[in-house]
């Protein structure tokens, strides 16, 4: 059982495993991983051919490729009202990230004869991997492919994990399917993304991979960084929920457990400043945990990955908050919205006693791909900024380019670049 303790009080090895939590080490297999993407680099569809043998023993790259009877039989296999449900998420997060487009083209006068400015263009190709086999997420499929398609990407491609009998998740197609993929493969791990990332006779190359998977999965993109863009490192999933004694906690203790129902690598957390909301919690939580399934999961990241903290304070309850850096940030106090320009770092904040993370999570619209282990300090959540390009534009006209000429001179001649400056006097003195 979860007993509180106060920030104050925690030796610095316990805070720092607080902060630590699980993050993601793939140190010790990255370089199998790498190998794996150069391997399909240079061999192509054959090294994935040679592992999915395990599958079926007469594997041909045909068999890699889900068909449109695939897809359609997926639909008859899965339930008419999750079907529509997806559907109903799919609308709520095109419109959110719909929001997010910025004008195509902007332009300023930085001096008379001198414009400069920034246009937007979509990537011509992504590759989302979706998470398949023991833990098939369709929300995934819908969270990285909507994206990409509201920034204009011309061509979305998918990898899954097949099960036996190169079979993928039937709610993972149709997911797929409704979010508007235009192919999808059967292969995961390090075979998926150096697939993706390479390019082979199967599999198109592509200019970014994005979505969540496992060490492996996140090992392989990390490998493969450079010949393509990668979102975001993604580990365990993570929740920090920072609460006042207007909380009520039994929803604290079932918001704090749901998140870490995902792995026994997740983590919870929850800080207030309220010594009697931090006990009752804690009572909460033991007493929910008890009648729940999946406490094998559960147990471990309760034990090692999580923790109820007393603030002495509500600023040293946001000062923690912010040195977290959580993937997951539940608001749940008097005014959460006044918190709001007090919290530095988060992937996503949720705010309100009726905002749990499964919220976003499923439907409300905001993407569930998220920034963990402290990555929240330098990386945001999956957006439609992931997938387009800002290049820069100038024009200028000689007089200009003549207000920079001594500039321009001076400054690449320092640098030991004349040929820079030449440009500039043969436009002037040639």
């Amino acid at each position: 059982m979860l007993t509180p303790e106060t920030i104050s009080g925690l030796s610095p090895q316990r805070r720092q495993a607080i902060l630590k939590r699980s993050m993601e080490d793939v140190s010790a297999i990255f370089a199998e991983m790498r190998d794996v993407c150069v391997d399909i680099a240079t061999r192509g569809d054959a090294v994935t051919l040679e592992h999915y043998t395990k599958y079926k023993a007469d594997i041909a790259p045909a068999d890699l490729v889900v068909t449109r009877a695939e897809i359609d039989a997926a639909y008859d296999a899965v339930d008419a009202e999750v079907v529509a449900k997806l559907k109903f998420a799919a609308a709520n997060i095109e419109k959110f990230h719909l929001a997010q487009r910025e004008r195509e083209m902007w332009s300023i006068e930085i001096a008379p004869g001198i414009l400069a400015g920034r246009v937007v263009r979509p990537m011509d190709i992504v590759g989302c991997y979706i998470p398949g086999r023991r833990a098939a997420y369709p929300s995934s499929v819908l969270m990285t492919v909507i994206p990409a398609k509201a920034a204009g990407v011309d061509r979305i491609v998918a990898c899954t994990p097949p099960d036996k009998g190169m079979v993928a998740n039937p709610s993972s197609l149709v997911a797929a399917d409704i979010a508007g993929v235009d192919q999808m493969f059967k292969m995961g791990g390090p075979w998926a993304v150096g697939s993706m990332a390479y390019g082979t006779d199967t599999v198109p190359k592509v200019d970014k991979i994005v979505g969540p998977g496992n060490r492996y999965v996140t090992a392989a993109k990390m490998a493969v960084f450079g010949e393509v863009d990668i979102d975001s490192p993604a580990g365990p999933s993570e929740i920090l929920i920072l609460a006042d004694d207007t909380a009520n906690p039994r929803w604290l203790a079932v918001d704090f457990l749901s998140q870490i129902e995902h792995d026994p690598d997740a983590a919870a957390v929850l800080v207030t400043p309220s010594a009697a909301l931090a006990e009752a919690a804690c009572a909460e939580i033991d007493k929910a945990f008890k009648q729940l399934p999946r406490q094998d999961i559960m147990g471990p990241a309760l034990e090692n990955n999580s923790a109820v903290l007393v603030a002495g304070s509500m600023d040293e309850a946001i000062a923690f908050t912010n040195e977290y850096a959580t993937e997951h940030l539940e608001i749940v106090t008097a005014e959460p919205i006044a918190m709001l320009p007090r919290i530095r770092h988060a992937g996503s904040i949720f705010l309100g006693p009726y905002a749990p993370v499964p919220a976003g999570d499923y439907a409300s619209g905001t993407n569930h791909v998220l920034p963990t282990g402290q990555c929240a300090r330098m990386f945001s959540g999956l957006s439609l900024d992931d997938f387009v390009k800002k290049p820069t534009f100038q024009y200028l006209t000689r007089d200009g380019l003549s207000h920079l000429k001594d500039a321009i001179i001076t400054l690449a001649e320092n640098e030991g670049l004349p040929v820079h400056a030449q440009t500039i006097r043969e436009r002037f003195d040639g």
